[in-house]
């Protein structure tokens, strides 16, 4: 034993364990050093910690008080709608807490069924498949669709989800100026030489609360013989006459072949995403899309609510309608207060402020008066681009909306963002 330990030491100079050691040690200061960058940048992101159910008004931890929450994706108030929570618990307990188990070997039961199909119909489509998340419906799509033979044309500022999933295609990739549509056109003429021509595009972009011209891109997709992919993540349940995304806001739900978009946002807000389009690919996801395959399937209580959201879609458009009036308010009394906000006629709302550090120390000072928002800045979004982006919600009163803005001004003249 002596003698084989004493050879290793000779052959490799120090022990396996201080060798190990040494590459932990090694490790430990990379990341610190990638850390202490991010904290110098300002870009550090904390979380919160929420001690009670999503809604408008929540409690945080080591706050006191109620607090306004203006930064959730529960555009619809139905996170804690006690029709969609007793839907869950009473899927819970007929269905169980899970499937252990992906779909397609002992994970499909009825009620994943019947919210695909319940889907597919909400936005007229053949056929529809559930993902543990809309990431995993975008990182299953393109690859399974698109060959060395295709083409995806992508919008530069798309979801990181969707830049992922093209990522792991192997199709030729374009990607052009965001909203541009004579680039997009330049870029199709392009792309002529390829079998099939995918135009992948966010329906409403969450970080500027802008909307694709769909309008223009199926046009232009009828032109070159393109087909059309659409997120919808911050469209379903609240843009369009019903609710069923930019695609019926825009008049083209004919137009547009593939939809993904989440169950995460206004359709209860648990998790769970899904793409919905012609059978055949619907089809071919299940036989090929890897994150489909080695998930497990979403869990009954998910499931549940979820169904119970589109049904209380379904019935009435009652919420969708009261957002524009409710997005509207806030965003006219933020730029009668002198901010810039971001986009147009959509509940997110990105007040800009350039400044990753402004951002931040305006989003904690507006905590201490009872406003729950985030500062975004780099990575999340472009460098120098910083923002503080607010979200209305059905559920928020004007009220509500109005103390919000209060507390912007207040905030912004501590801060010298405002004069």
């Amino acid at each position: 034993m002596w003698a084989g330990n004493a050879w290793r030491a000779a052959l490799f100079g120090v022990p396996r364990g201080c060798r190990a050691q040494s590459a932990l040690a090694q490790l430990r200061g990379i990341l610190e050093g990638e850390l202490e960058g991010i904290r110098g940048a300002g870009t550090w992101k904390s979380e919160r910690v929420i001690t009670s159910r999503q809604g408008p008004h929540i409690h945080v931890d080591g706050v006191s008080g109620g607090i306004l929450n203006f930064c959730a994706n529960n555009y619809l108030g139905l996170s804690s709608h006690p029709k969609v929570i007793q839907a869950g618990l009473q899927a819970l307990e007929e269905f169980g807490a899970g499937l252990s188990s992906v779909r397609f070997i002992c994970g499909t039961q009825s009620i994943h069924k019947n919210l695909e199909a319940k889907i597919a119909r909400f936005h007229q489509r053949e056929d529809a498949i559930l993902y543990p998340s809309c990431f995993d419906a975008n990182a299953g799509l393109f690859e399974a669709l698109l060959t060395p033979e295709d083409a995806v044309l992508s919008d530069e500022l798309n979801h990181a989800s969707i830049i992922d999933g093209i990522r792991l295609c192997k199709a030729h990739k374009y990607r052009y100026c965001h909203l541009d549509m004579a680039d997009l056109e330049a870029k199709l003429q392009e792309a002529q030489k390829h079998r099939l021509r995918l135009v992948a595009t966010d329906g409403a972009f969450s970080m500027d609360g802008d909307i694709a011209p769909l309008q223009e891109i199926c046009c232009l997709a009828s032109r070159y013989g393109a087909l059309v992919f659409v997120d919808e993540c911050h469209a379903t349940g609240f843009l369009g006459p019903t609710g069923r995304g930019t695609d019926e806001l825009l008049g083209v739900m004919d137009q547009v072949t593939i939809i993904n978009s989440t169950l995460g946002k206004a359709l209860g807000g648990a998790s769970g995403g899904y793409t919905t389009g012609p059978e055949p690919l619907v089809s071919l996801l299940r036989q090929r899309a890897r994150p489909y395959l080695f998930s497990n399937s979403l869990p009954p209580a998910v499931v549940g609510c979820a169904s119970k959201a589109l049904d209380l879609l379904m019935e009435s458009n009652t919420i969708v309608q009261s957002m524009a009036a409710k997005t509207q308010r806030f965003r006219s009394k933020m730029e009668a207060a002198g901010f810039t906000v971001s986009g147009a006629s959509h509940p997110i709302c990105p007040v800009m402020l350039g400044d990753a550090r402004l951002a931040s120390r305006m989003a904690d000072d507006m905590l201490k008066r009872g406003i729950f928002v985030i500062g975004f800045s780099y990575p999340v979004v472009p460098k120098g681009k910083a923002r503080i982006r607010v979200q209305i919600s059905a559920v928020h009163s004007e009220e509500d909306i109005d103390r919000c803005v209060e507390a912007f001004v207040e905030v912004g003249r501590l801060h010298g963002a405002l004069p």
